[in-house]
């Protein structure tokens, strides 16, 4: 079966509520923040002096467009009474979803639990292996163009989903990537030099494998465009697929086990490791 992952769709099979949205989280949040500071007789400017955050990410959080940090909501805690409903409240965030698009969050869910995630990807550096600066650039690029918070909203979310690498150090990660992608100076020179020093970084890690499928390969076996897979705790294994404006979670058994089948041809196809680091260390010696 292909579950469609649109907003509107994002809820268990079989049952007629919407799943909340990770933005209901962060208004109800940027109520409270507004509703003590304003009890406490403080303007915004007055309140971001005391948190030491600028007066435009204060007015961010009250109207639930930006997803506070923990030294925020320490510190606005502390210069609001010291109540902790501010700390109660932030448990109740959903972090790193406010920035992902609708149809993305049920599998970034199910990253978060996955034993072994695979990514094929000939289009962009993988989020997971993004630095901020070349996040920044693939939002920078978006049309229509996004307003200044959706951007920061983005870059955030998307570095939040590289917290797995480093934090689940007994699940494999296993990355393709068209060599082609780490030629193309997306945002310029010095975000791409930024972007090959950190895949350089993370692909070093001992979970992390990082393979690229060379231009002058005459064989490939992967030809539809990007997929990635995973296994559930359970053995259940999953694909994802996306398009403009669109993706899909793919859930049915000879489906994934097609694309399982073309990820392992790739595997064979494309450079080895070492071999991999290698050209990246070349590429990068040569900006």
């Amino acid at each position: 079966m292909t579950v469609g992952v649109r907003e509107s769709e994002d809820v268990p099979a079989g049952e007629g509520e919407r799943e909340p949205d990770p933005s209901d989280s962060l208004r109800t949040f940027g109520a409270v923040v507004q509703a003590l500071r304003e009890h406490a007789g403080l303007s915004r400017a007055q309140f971001a002096e005391l948190v030491r955050f600028s007066k435009h990410t204060v007015e961010s959080v009250e109207l639930g467009r930006r997803m506070p940090d923990e030294s925020f909501v320490e510190r606005a805690e502390q210069a609001l009474g010291n109540t902790g409903a501010l700390r109660r409240a932030a448990q109740f965030l959903t972090r790193g979803e406010a920035g992902l698009a609708a149809w993305f969050r049920r599998w970034a869910r199910l990253e978060k639990v996955a034993v072994s995630l695979c990514t094929y990807e000939c289009r962009l550096v993988p989020g997971m292996l993004q630095s901020e600066g070349y996040a920044r650039a693939v939002f920078d690029n978006g049309i229509p163009l996004l307003s200044n918070d959706r951007v920061e909203a983005q870059v955030a979310a998307r570095l939040e989903r590289q917290r797995v690498l480093r934090e689940r150090t007994r699940v494999p990660f296993s990355f393709i990537v068209e060599e082609h992608v780490f030629r193309r100076p997306l945002g310029g020179s010095e975000v791409l030099r930024g972007v090959l020093d950190h895949v350089l970084q993370l692909g070093a890690l001992r979970n992390v494998t990082l393979q690229i499928m060379p231009m002058d390969t005459e064989f490939h076996g992967c030809l539809d465009g990007p997929v990635w897979l995973l296994e559930s705790p359970k053995g259940q294994r999953f694909a994802y697929s996306e398009g403009q404006q669109n993706g899909r979670l793919i859930s049915d058994v000879k489906e994934v086990s097609l694309l399982c089948q073309r990820y392992d041809t790739l595997r064979s196809q494309a450079l080895n490791p070492k071999d991999s680091r290698r050209l990246l260390e070349r590429l990068r010696g040569e900006l």
